[in-house]
């Protein structure tokens, strides 16, 4: 099962994934409304075994220190993200978030609305790391530590912000890498074209639909 919050003023997709009838599920991307996603997850008696972060900019990690905190207990959610973007959560992560959504944006007005302070990984993840269901894929380019979660058997990918319906993330914030990013995507190209991609922003897509038509 797949819900579907798009989240914050930038609109990001946040993802809730179910993968067994037991309810294993993991919330992928909580980056705004924290209380939309609670209230979701509450409605469908889910309880996340993990947060997984398909990279650490803001606008994709805005809602974790309280969905972390909405769920308790002797086995919180496990947060996950790759090692090459742990700077973004923890006790040093506000200026590292100022410096990169400035430049982004021209100030951190929108930081400041938000913030929290940012709970520290639980999980460093490494190209290859299997997770729930996910084995994951390093995608640097948007950032260092870009990562796509893919289901194999499922056939779905979690892409974050290097794959869109017909486009990719940016490379011109801290981290950013034209050259990387197109290696990232020529890699996703030569996956099972009938992937179904969920991106970070827009309308979901699929490996087919995107090979051969952005590089």
């Amino acid at each position: 099962m797949i819900e579907h919050i798009v989240v914050g003023a930038i609109e990001t997709n946040c993802w809730i994934y179910t993968w067994d009838e037991s309810g294993d599920s993991a919330v992928i991307d909580p980056g705004a409304d924290p209380e939309l996603i609670v209230a979701r997850l509450k409605r469908l008696n889910l309880r996340p075994r993990y947060i997984l972060l398909t990279h650490g900019h803001f606008d994709h990690i805005a809602a974790l220190p309280e969905l972390a905190r909405a769920f308790p207990g002797k086995e919180p959610p496990v947060i996950a993200i790759h090692q090459e973007d742990a700077k973004y959560l923890g006790p040093e992560a506000y200026q590292v978030h100022v410096e990169s959504f400035t430049i982004a944006a021209g100030n951190a007005d929108y930081i400041d609305a938000l913030w929290q302070d940012m709970p520290a990984a639980d999980v460093l993840l490494a190209e290859g790391a299997n997770i729930g269901p996910f084995k994951t894929l390093h995608l640097p380019g948007h950032t260092q530590g870009s990562v796509g979660f893919l289901d194999e058997k499922a056939k779905v990918l979690f892409s974050g912000d290097t794959l869109f319906k017909a486009g990719w993330g940016r490379t011109d914030l801290p981290g950013g890498s034209w050259p990387q990013i197109q290696q990232s995507l020529r890699r996703l190209f030569t996956l099972d074209g009938s992937i179904r991609v969920y991106a970070g922003h827009g309308p979901s897509t699929t490996i087919a639909s995107e090979q051969g038509g952005l590089l």
